[in-house]
């Protein structure tokens, strides 16, 4: 059974740091790319960061390039985004998404169910 379960979400002010953790299971973990989501109240959900199922490759949007950074422990089946310098547009639900392709050429995408990230003085 596939699971990505994040956590690490909750109230931060602004000029603050979290650290969303997403754990995965149930799958090959380190064939996959991973990707954090976020998606804001009356907003579609947007690409937040991706990173290569080997970790050589990082990409952020320009919203959170500098401030935010996603990396990987293969070893423990965990993705984590380091969120630096928040503000209050950073405000949303983090999903954490694995994607790959099947040896049938299939897609292969699985989500978590999101944390909470809200950022407010």
């Amino acid at each position: 059974q596939v699971q990505l379960v994040e956590s690490g979400g909750g109230l931060v002010r602004p000029g603050g740091s979290l650290r969303l953790s997403c754990a995965a299971s149930g799958f090959t973990f380190s064939s996959y790319g991973m990707r954090w989501y976020r998606q804001a109240p009356g907003k579609e959900r947007e690409l937040v960061a991706a990173v290569t199922s080997i970790g050589g490759i990082r990409n952020y949007a320009r919203s959170v390039k500098g401030r935010f950074t996603i990396s990987r422990d293969n070893a423990k089946n965990t993705v984590f985004l380091q969120m630096n310098s928040l503000k209050p547009e950073d405000t949303a639900m983090y999903f954490c998404n694995a994607r790959s392709v099947g040896t049938g050429g299939q897609e292969l995408d699985y989500w978590g169910q999101g944390t909470q990230v809200t950022v407010s003085s």
